[in-house]
């Protein structure tokens, strides 16, 4: 077991702060951002089948990593051996239990080194799906797709939360929901998150979690119009980079922020009764 000093409360207290900061300023969507919140039944109209298909695809995999996880579990070991090297300690000796323990100010550091590494994947990578346009969007979809819950099963580590739990993928899955809502949609996520570890609100959650297609009818919206422009054959580069990496940077900061959030307010429950 790792021996780490214990951070007190007025620490806690203003991370908590940051943290809020951060979610007040969510409501303040960027032009891009508020264009695609158009409603659905005018993209409906000027969206191709392809995107359609591939969106709908997109939902199921999402149904089934809510349910088992399927392809999209990632492999420990990476994130092991970055929050070792930065207790420095030999990988075999961390436990998800020591994780937990660690100071939110080396969490921070290590979601930050492991959030810049995915920006700069998923910006090459939408680069490289936009050169053919509609014919590589059925490449990029599901890999971004794939990215995105890694970042998140990623976040859920480094705070030292298991995330192959179902539990666990309940919560990633509203960390992505959070990351393309709107304004009101955002309130009503960290109202159920605030309280996500209480029995009850947990299976409030689960609940809610069983109509996850009406649940993302919003992400559709937002994630299709977005995608329209990287159609554009060679223009698609510029948009595929740009679309790509705007997404995994909101989807990141996400994970990291409502998981750092959720981890203070444990640790604040056990020194105050928060």
């Amino acid at each position: 077991m790792i021996k780490l000093l214990p951070e007190k409360a007025l620490q806690l207290h203003h991370e908590l702060q940051k943290i809020e900061e951060w979610e007040q300023e969510q409501k303040d969507l960027w032009f891009w951002e508020k264009l695609g919140r158009i409603p659905f039944a005018i993209l409906d109209k000027i969206t191709p089948q392809l995107i359609h298909n591939l969106i709908g695809k997109f939902l199921d995999e999402l149904g089934s990593y809510i349910q088992t996880g399927g392809q999209y579990l990632i492999h420990e070991k990476n994130v092991y051996t970055q929050l070792a090297k930065a207790v420095n300690v030999p990988v075999s000796d961390l436990t998800l239990q020591d994780i937990a323990s660690l100071p939110i100010s080396l969490m921070n550091q290590v979601s930050e080194q492991l959030k810049k590494s995915h920006i700069d994947i998923a910006t090459v990578q939408g680069a490289t799906t936009g050169i053919g346009g509609v014919f590589t969007l059925a490449i990029d979809i599901p890999a971004l797709l794939g990215l995105s819950l890694k970042v998140l099963q990623e976040m859920a580590m480094v705070h030292g939360y298991p995330p192959h739990e179902k539990k666990e993928r309940i919560f990633i899955v509203k960390c992505l929901q959070f990351s393309s809502a709107d304004f009101v949609g955002k309130q009503s996520i960290l109202k159920d998150l605030s309280s996500f570890d209480e029995p009850n609100m947990e299976r409030e959650v689960i609940s809610q979690i069983h109509g996850w297609r009406e649940v993302f009818e919003n992400y559709r919206d937002n994630y299709g119009w977005k995608k329209l422009f990287q159609m554009i054959p060679i223009i698609g580069i510029l948009f595929g980079a740009w679309i790509n990496r705007s997404t995994i940077e909101e989807v990141a900061a996400a994970g990291q922020m409502l998981y750092r959030k959720r981890r203070i307010l444990q640790r604040l429950s056990t020194i105050e009764g928060y």
